[in-house]
């Protein structure tokens, strides 16, 4: 491979990163819009105040928020080693519907959801196959 040809298949690779980062990010918007949408109509400006509609609202925010960064990292650095674009959206998907699937499985009144357990699945599988990949990456 040439130097051209290297600095391509990084180049595809970041740009999948790219993607999946600003796919995150809107949902991540979404997500915090709802919970500012919820504490504006129960009148409250910090924790739930007692409201049921505003601790789902937060927890289904702060569950996204305590995944997605740590899964982004990881497949930043998957890329940073040079797997391939299609390794990368493979992963970014992946943690992207996982995420939805779970944040959408949250607001089911039947609970525990099918929506949160495959998407705890998928999110678990993506930080388990990055956690191969960038063990894998070390020794090639």
């Amino acid at each position: 491979m040439t130097d051209l040809q290297a600095d391509a298949f990084h180049h595809e690779a970041i740009q999948a990163v790219a993607l999946w980062t600003g796919l995150c990010l809107l949902l991540l918007l979404a997500l915090t819009w709802r919970v500012s949408a919820q504490r504006r109509k129960h009148r409250v400006s910090l924790g739930d105040g007692g409201h049921e509609p505003v601790n789902l609202a937060v927890r289904t925010f702060g569950n996204a928020i305590e995944y997605i960064p740590m899964g982004l990292v990881a497949i930043t650095v998957v890329a940073l080693l040079g797997w391939t674009a299609t390794v990368i959206h493979a992963l970014g998907a992946a943690l992207f519907l996982g995420r939805i699937l779970h944040a959408v499985g949250m607001y089911s009144p039947k609970q525990p959801a099918a929506g949160r357990l495959f998407g705890m699945v998928l999110t678990y599988l993506v930080f388990l196959a990055s956690a191969v990949f960038l063990i894998v990456g070390v020794f090639l």
